[in-house]
């Protein structure tokens, strides 16, 4: 399997993963001259029965979420911590320029709350020989496409922030 190939199938599952939590995907691989963004998925609260009382008691609703997500998909033994340390700052601004077009393009989404996910997604060949138990992580969701199987491992919200805080970015 072509590395290209490993990185849609991780795509995929953190798409599916998101369907599954109420998320809508607007896009797949939205890309412009300034880059590419891997998911851009939205979730409405005022469907999603997420409500927040007021203080005077009344129901109010928030509003939609957008976000744009990065994701990495890496062999268990990869250079770059899983991926976290490939968004750069560069890769960032590049990303934000990026979503910067797609909320000129879909004006009527500009007001909703955005946010920069990183979605992290191991990949493991599937030995023939193996055979037992073996003790791994949890993952959020887990997939097995053309002899790999893939685990998001990890889903970082608002992750440039994190990134950055933990001195990765």
């Amino acid at each position: 399997m072509h590395y290209p190939e490993i990185g849609q199938f991780g795509e995929d599952l953190v798409a599916q993963w998101l369907q599954s939590t109420g998320w809508v995907i607007l896009h797949r691989r939205f890309s412009c001259r300034w880059g590419e963004i891997d998911i851009i998925a939205e979730y409405d609260r005022k469907v999603g029965e997420q409500w927040s009382r007021g203080t005077v008691g009344e129901l109010r609703t928030q509003h939609s979420t957008l976000a744009f997500i990065e994701v990495k998909t890496r062999s268990s033994r990869n250079w770059d911590a899983g991926g976290r340390s490939a968004i750069t700052p560069q890769k960032q601004a590049k990303i934000w320029r990026t979503a910067e077009i797609f909320l000129a393009q879909y004006p009527e989404k500009a007001d909703y709350s955005c946010r920069f996910d990183v979605a992290i997604v191991s990949c493991q060949r599937i030995s023939k020989n193996m055979t037992g138990v073996t003790a791994t992580p949890e993952a959020l969701a887990t997939s097995s496409v053309g002899g790999y199987k893939f685990k998001l491992q990890e889903y970082i919200l608002a992750a440039f922030d994190s990134l950055i805080d933990n001195g990765i970015g």
